[in-house]
């Protein structure tokens, strides 16, 4: 029996899965950095070609596009891409379908179901190399967070790697390694033991002040302090995609990080507290400065910072803030980071809300 068009489908969707993972190849090898998964992804690629090649020998045999009804056809969502992840999340679509297309197309064209069921594997391998592009390029957006903790295990009541898990557990949104005082070596080996924890939780971590120990233990980003290293030189070291946030005191040093290009800025402090006591708080009066002066800015109030005061961030304009104390320090840091998360988010909710009524 002929199956002309599902010989053309074949064609088609090969080619249609073919695209979407070089791009999804392209990313990971040229923005992301990062050669295992461009090498796994060719690898999936070159096993639906072999597939595709399988059921039909050289599929362009079977191609006709100038007879395709649906070469023509677009929508306005795909001439426009607001970013990468919206590039990349497009790709893992496509390969999706055309894989699942191909699949089915197999159950016909090969009896004996192997196929399929090579196909099938690709699908599902493809699903989760696209995911890690996907959360790669989209890990840690600033712009989302509630709540930074910063892990130090000093502040800490109970072993450092039980507080990361409770804080995660209660919905933290990235984690700052603070330890200033462990060595280089030491610090790199404490960074990749806590992205063990965070990362399969989709948590980004960045490290306080260390640019080189970020990269050396491939964390998601660096925190600068004023006195740390320059933006644009930490730039130079961590990469294009990694974070990069600035503390600042004031709007001035403020606008010197946001012309330095830094994702996000750690704003304080908001009152007084035990790990910075030489630091004047600044209050809610810089939370509603900088509020002001950046609206698209992600910023994190910090310093002093828990459910006594929370309410004063809110009130202020605060929408995130990063707290060490807090959560370390805490009976129940799950609870506590549970609880500052919520309020935060409800009073975001609720300005989104008004922004939009007439």
């Amino acid at each position: 029996m002929r199956h002309d068009g599902l010989e053309r489908l074949v064609d088609a969707n090969a080619n249609r899965v073919r695209e979407g993972l070089r791009t999804l190849e392209d990313l990971a090898r040229f923005v992301m950095d990062a050669p295992e998964t461009a090498r796994d992804l060719k690898g999936v690629r070159h096993e639906v070609t072999a597939a595709a090649d399988r059921l039909l020998g050289p599929t362009s045999m079977a191609r006709d596009t100038a007879g395709d009804v649906g070469t023509t056809n677009s929508t306005a969502g795909e001439l426009a891409r607001p970013g990468l992840v919206a590039v990349a999340e497009a790709a893992g679509g496509r390969v999706a379908e055309g894989c699942r297309s191909l699949e089915e197309a197999a159950k016909v064209l090969d009896a004996g179901g192997r196929i399929a069921t090579a196909i099938q594997s690709a699908r599902y391998a493809a699903y989760d190399l696209a995911s890690v592009v996907t959360v790669a390029l989209s890990r840690g957006r600033p712009s989302g967070w509630r709540v930074q903790v910063l892990l130090t295990e000093s502040v800490c009541r109970r072993p450092w790697a039980e507080v990361l898990e409770a804080v995660i557990a209660g919905g933290a949104d990235a984690i700052q390694v603070r330890e200033k005082h462990l060595e280089p070596t030491a610090l790199v080996d404490r960074v990749r033991a806590v992205i063990e924890i965070a990362r399969p939780a989709g948590i980004p971590v960045v490290v306080n002040d260390r640019a080189d120990v970020a990269v050396a233990a491939a964390a998601d980003g660096v925190h600068l302090g004023q006195d740390d290293l320059p933006v644009e030189a930490a730039r130079r070291v961590v990469g294009g995609l990694a974070l990069i946030g600035g503390s600042a005191h004031e709007l001035d040093e403020a606008r010197r990080n946001h012309e330095a290009g830094c994702d996000y800025c750690g704003m304080g402090r908001f009152a007084a507290s035990t790990t910075k006591p030489d630091v004047v708080a600044g209050g809610p009066a810089l939370v509603r400065a900088m509020s002001a002066t950046f609206p698209e800015w992600p910023q994190l109030a910090i310093g002093g910072i828990g459910p006594d005061n929370i309410d004063q961030v809110v009130a202020a304009g605060g929408v995130a803030i990063a707290v060490c104390e807090a959560a370390c320090d805490a009976d129940d840091p799950a609870a506590v980071v549970a609880d500052l998360r919520n309020r935060l988010q409800q009073a975001s909710e609720s300005t989104a809300v008004a922004e939009v009524s007439p």
